[in-house]
């Protein structure tokens, strides 16, 4: 015989069970309510997404081919800078205020003063920080796949090591030393041209070095090998590869924006105006007469 209380004979349309599953339900609400209402009176710290700040960066340069490295890399990132130019001729990269940022009396260099005014010198120190702390889009160096970031690195340092030295080595013997030495002048076009072997072969079949993607390591090699006809290397004809590369960046309208830093484009002029050659070639070697006594 079935014996009902009071409270089964009024309710008797639930079970316990679903009556244990409302109250499960209403003690979840409740306490959902009371952390909000503490939440509001900020009983418990909240974090507070951090803003975006803009970048505030001071370029100072010159128009050569490794000063426009670092504008180049400024431009394909986006990075709004201001620029202050260096003029080298008058030796103001040695004045004291230029040595606090760059102690070595070169171009280029940057000063971050969302970071404390923080200088980086040398141009491929300046592209790695630069994209190490203003490429969150990984536009131009690799974060989260480590073979591919090294790759980038590993070719950013044969520019560094190999192809910016021995051009820079080439200008001095072909266009600013008084004397020509074809001995020196030959060793330069050598090598240069094994480099742009080198490159060349790694370009086959593929548009860019590195995933075929643009990325820091064209970004660093463009400006030096475009200026091959200033370095004693007329015509890269036979490194149709490595030409193709050339004139792929070419039509890159934030890299060519870039070479127009802080002077409109010089090896362009140079290559165009071979008078306008001469002329700063004859400046560059008086100057080197007066230094040598010659």
């Amino acid at each position: 015989m079935n014996i009902q209380t009071g409270w089964e004979k009024e309710n008797c349309h639930y079970s316990l069970y679903d009556c244990e599953s409302l109250s499960i339900i209403y003690s979840h609400y409740m306490i959902v309510e009371i952390i909000k209402r503490i939440k509001k009176f900020s009983f418990f710290p909240t974090q507070k997404k951090k803003k975006k700040t803009t970048p505030d960066i001071t370029l100072y340069t010159s128009g050569t081919q490794n000063g426009v490295k670092a504008s180049v890399v400024l431009e394909e990132l986006g990075i709004p800078y201001k620029v202050k130019q260096v003029e080298l001729l008058k030796k103001e990269q040695y004045e004291p205020w230029f040595l606090k940022i760059n102690p070595n009396g070169k171009i280029p260099a940057i000063v971050d003063h969302g970071k404390e005014d923080f200088p980086v010198f040398e141009s491929t120190a300046i592209a790695i920080y630069l994209c190490e702390n203003y490429d969150p889009e990984e536009k131009l160096l690799p974060k989260n796949d480590p073979k591919l970031r090294s790759q980038v690195i590993q070719w950013v340092m044969f520019e560094a090591s190999g192809i910016a030295p021995t051009q820079g080595q080439s200008n001095f013997y072909c266009r600013y030393f008084p004397e020509k030495i074809p001995f020196a002048i030959n060793n330069c076009a050598n090598e240069i041209k094994r480099l742009y072997g080198v490159l060349n072969k790694s370009l086959e079949g593929k548009e860019y070095l590195v995933g075929n993607k643009f990325t820091l390591a064209d970004a660093i090699s463009y400006p030096m090998i475009r200026g091959h006809f200033f370095s004693g290397v007329e015509s890269i004809d036979e490194f149709p590869n490595l030409k193709a590369w050339v004139e792929r960046i070419d039509t890159r309208p934030a890299t060519q924006k870039g070479l127009n830093v802080p002077v409109p484009d010089q090896m362009k002029e140079y290559r165009e105006n071979p008078e306008k050659l001469e002329e700063f070639v004859q400046t560059i070697q008086s100057l080197i007469k007066k230094r040598l006594n010659m």
